[in-house]
């Protein structure tokens, strides 16, 4: 029988886990997790929680297409931000902060770029801004796909699908 492409090393096979406490809808893990029965049902563990939202963080940073709204939640918690101090960071109000997290209004591409930019500087990755604005002008990435994570040796890393 042919091995799961999608189990770490020493890991028994199975499926793909759609991933959505993380808050985002389309985030799927290869492996890197286990799920455990407690008193109260079911229970999701999984294996360095932080590398993992580090990893999807990094791979929203550099996705050509504009940020929704529950990515840019996402980044905002990953941050550790309020949406006050997000807004206060823009030069904007918390509620222009909750309107683009509730999808009433599209985030502005200077917006975009700037909460890039400081997630990349949270994660203590090298910020070039002017390299940045150019990759994300370069990239194209299909919108609404599935988006999966595999837990390595090294940590977890974006993975195309099979």
């Amino acid at each position: 029988m042919k091995p799961n492409p999608w189990t770490y090393r020493g890991e028994e096979e199975k499926n793909p886990l759609h991933y959505t406490e993380c808050g985002l809808d389309d985030v799927y893990l290869k492996g890197g997790y286990v799920i455990e029965k407690t008193p109260h049902g079911e229970g999701l563990s999984i294996k360095n929680l932080d590398g993992l939202h580090k990893a999807i963080g990094c791979y929203l940073t550099t996705q050509k297409k504009a940020l929704s709204g529950k990515e840019l939640r996402f980044l905002r918690k990953e941050m550790d931000l309020t949406q006050s101090d997000l807004g206060k960071l823009l030069g904007l109000s918390s509620q222009q902060v909750a309107r683009w997290e509730k999808g009433e209004s599209d985030i502005s591409g200077s917006a975009d770029v700037l909460v890039r930019g400081l997630y990349i500087q949270h994660v203590g990755g090298n910020l070039d801004l002017q390299k940045l604005m150019t990759a994300l002008d370069e990239i194209d990435a299909p919108i609404n796909e599935k988006t999966f994570f595999e837990k390595t040796s090294h940590g977890w890393k974006y993975a195309k699908a099979a």
